[in-house]
């Protein structure tokens, strides 16, 4: 059985390195090659990108409940005692206050 494997495997190898010689030897494998690898410079160089994305993203996500968590108390206060502040002060009338010399 072992035997079988390996005479498998061999002619496997046998054909994928003929098949690699004939595509290699095409017309246009040359313009296909260098495309493949500068595919492989974009995939690695965007790669490099999104990690960086992905770090931003986590900082933005806790300035986010940082923010969150300071607005909340503010919001509470605000609302009850601001409503309350602008009505008195439009009901009361304006005096000017003497200029001392």
């Amino acid at each position: 059985m072992a035997d079988q494997t390996k005479d498998l495997l061999a002619r496997l190898t046998d054909l994928s390195e003929g098949a690699i010689q004939r595509i290699s030897e095409a017309p246009g494998a040359e313009k296909a090659y260098q495309a493949l690898k500068s595919l492989g410079d974009r995939v690695d160089d965007l790669q490099r990108r999104t990690r960086g994305f992905e770090e931003l993203e986590k900082r933005l996500t806790a300035l986010e409940k940082k923010v969150d968590g300071m607005a909340k108390p503010a919001r509470k206060t605000s609302s009850a005692g601001g409503s309350r502040a602008r009505t008195s002060k439009a009901s009361a009338p304006r005096t000017s206050k003497p200029k001392l010399p």
